[in-house]
């Protein structure tokens, strides 16, 4: 796959994982607030989101680490702060590591033995958290976000 088919990727993949993420998120605090039971489907959801959460941040850090701009940028903190493209330099990918560690973190923490309603409550305070940092580090150039 050529770099432009990868930057392409990247930017189809967030429609589906918000999509999932928002479909999950609202499942999960539903069930918590209905005390309902942590079910298989409930797991396989996680899953899923999970690796699609994955598949975008390794699309993204290939892509990271490929542009010709990004070499050196990392050198010198305070210039690269300095620098207008630091959002695509430091916050975009900051931001999305760790939305991509708490996803993983609930779904991790989701399957250990608790109640049903202590994995509800997991994952719908992680996913909800990755949800708005997702949400507020989305590059301003996709105009079908902003529309």
């Amino acid at each position: 796959m050529t770099y432009s088919g990868l930057k392409h990727l990247h930017s189809f993949l967030p429609y589906i994982l918000l999509t999932v993420l928002l479909f999950i998120l609202v499942r999960s605090v539903i069930a918590y607030f209905g005390k309902h039971t942590h079910t298989e489907g409930h797991r396989k959801n996680g899953l899923i989101l999970l690796i699609l959460a994955h598949i975008q941040f390794l699309i993204g850090g290939i892509i990271y680490f490929l542009r010709t701009k990004r070499a050196g940028a990392l050198d010198d903190i305070s210039l690269a702060m300095k620098n207008p493209d630091r959002f695509y330099t430091i916050e975009h990918p900051l931001t999305m590591t760790i939305a991509v560690i708490l996803i993983t973190m609930a779904y991790s923490k989701s399957k250990k033995d608790i109640s049903s309603h202590q994995k509800h409550k997991i994952k719908s305070i992680y996913f909800g958290l990755a949800l708005v940092m997702i949400l507020s580090r989305l590059p301003k150039s996709w105009p079908a976000w902003w529309l």
